[in-house]
This record gives structure tokens, sequence and C-alpha cells, in this order.
């Protein structure tokens, strides 16, 4: 698939820094906005790919380099090789830092001529924590988190989130253990506009990219699930 984006840069306020984000429109030219977050691999064919979903479902998108501080360009292979150099890439990432910038993506991506509204954040593995920090650093119109390891370790600020939320988890995901996604499902019990989905299936599943990961059925199914979501969160004109 041809890359169909546009590289623009991203001016990071708390430094002065300059990332830059792939942007991607809809046919239409304009339309409600998305930030696409990436896994640890970066901002390569597969985050592409659904970057390039949405545009055509008729939505704007945005992709940061969120390992632009240390390793801009960041793209590995999806075998096993590739994940271990990814890891090591991702353990240099500040966590609060990278939601920082993300956010900033998020205000640069809303602020852009095609856009239409306040952007909603979609993520990753990686992207996914990511995805549920910008949630609760507030800005985003909704989020969509796949498979976030850290997520059930950040549920104390669940009480000021006004974005809805629906949180992608597998059942048999040897990152994430069960009883976090059962701490999520807790956590968010009782309260407006938060969806969790748990597939039969394992870590990072939606990856089409990746042998050791992919689950076709889970995929479709959760993806079926998220554009449902959206439509109702961020519909398209």
């Amino acid at each position: 698939m041809p890359d169909m984006s546009d590289p623009r840069t991203v001016q990071v306020a708390c430094d002065g820094g300059e990332m830059t984000m792939h942007v991607w429109q809809p046919e239409s030219g304009s339309g409600p906005a998305i930030l696409v977050l990436q896994e640890v691999f970066g901002v390569g064919p597969y985050i592409k790919a659904v970057a390039a979903r949405l545009a055509d479902a008729g939505y704007v998108v945005g992709a940061p380099d969120v390992f632009w501080r240390f390793a801009p360009g960041w793209q590995s292979s999806h075998d096993q090789e590739g994940l271990a150099a990814s890891l090591e890439q991702a353990g240099k990432l500040d966590a609060p830092t990278a939601i920082g910038d993300c956010t900033a993506a998020l205000g640069a991506l809303g602020s852009a001529a095609e856009s239409a509204g306040a952007p909603a954040v979609i993520g990753f593995c990686l992207g996914g924590t990511l995805a549920w920090g910008i949630a609760l650093a507030g800005g985003a119109s909704a989020c969509v988190s796949y498979y976030g390891s850290g997520v059930p370790s950040m549920l104390d600020g669940i009480d000021g989130v006004r974005c809805p939320t629906m949180f992608h988890f597998g059942n048999q995901d040897v990152f994430i253990p069960n009883e976090g996604i059962e701490a999520i499902n807790t956590a968010i019990g009782g309260r407006q506009g938060f969806v969790l989905n748990v597939e039969n299936a394992g870590h990072a599943f939606d990856n089409h990219e990746s042998e050791m990961f992919w689950n076709e059925s889970a995929a479709q199914s959760a993806w079926a699930k998220t554009m449902a979501f959206l439509a109702e969160h961020l519909p398209v004109a």
C-alpha cells in the first residue's frame, strides 16, 4: 500500500523541540480528526495501514513519531529480532514526557485546517497506554486503547476522565495478566461512557504485519466495535 501521508512538524512547547507527525486526509479533504499512537515498532507499515483505514472512513488522521527524541523515524520488523530492538528503544521513553508530546500532537492535529472539532485518540500497545494517558490529561474527544499494558496501573485518575473511552484486550495476553483487565472492569463499573471489550486472543492481535501476534477474527471483531464506537462519539458527516 503506498504511503499517502503528509509529514508535518509539531512544535513541542515544553522544550521547543520538533516532532514529525504523518497526516492523512479523507477523500472529502476534511472531517473529524483522530490521533493514532504507534506500537513499539514505530510509525511503520502497520500503523500507516491503520491510519489509511481511518482516512478511508472519512477521518483526518495524524500519527506522531513518539520516539523522536532518541530514535527519530524508528521502524523495525515485526519478528522476534525487531521486537527485541523495539523494546530496547521503548525502554528509553519517559512516559510523562511522551504523553506531553502526544498531547502537543493532538493539539496540532485539532488546529489543522482540515480538522473539524476536537480530535479523538486511538493507540496500540505502547500507544494504548499513551492514549489512556491523554484521556487522563483531558483534551481528546474520545479514546480507544488497544492492549495498553500500562493502563491497569493508571486508573487512579479515572474520576477526571471526561471523554468516552473504549478498551480492547485479549484474554490470552502474556504481557497483561487477566487480573489487570479485571481491575479495569472494576474501575469502570457503573460509569457512563466506558466500554471494555475482551477478545479471545493474545497481545497485539490487530497487528496484521506480525505473524507472532495477529489474530484475524479478533482483529475484525474489535475493529467493528471500534468503528461503531467512533460512529457514535465522533461521527463523520
